[in-house]
């Protein structure tokens, strides 16, 4: 049987990445991390889970939790650093 580290292992985003999502979409973390995983393979996913990323450091900082917010942003960058071909898809537009 699978565990919920294997599957993160077998994943293309980090830990952090997955509780962003989970945050986002009010979910717990192995259906984040199924979610994630199917979004970063398809057309438009990667723009989408980076979109739930800034959604969540908008809401740290509306709730005044300026320690998330940083951890987001932090979370945001990565992001952006090892998915470039969302960062390149960015651009474009």
């Amino acid at each position: 049987m699978l565990t919920y580290e294997d599957c993160l292992d077998m994943c293309d985003l980090t830990q952090e990445e997955i509780d962003a999502v989970a945050e986002h979409e009010h979910m717990d973390r192995i259906q984040a991390l199924a979610t994630a995983e199917y979004l970063i393979h398809t057309d438009g996913g990667e723009r989408s889970i980076r979109k739930m990323i800034i959604d969540d450091i908008r809401a740290a900082r509306a709730h005044g939790d300026e320690a998330h917010e940083q951890t987001l942003k932090q979370v945001l960058v990565h992001f952006i650093q090892t998915h470039p071909r969302h960062h390149s898809a960015s651009r474009q537009h």
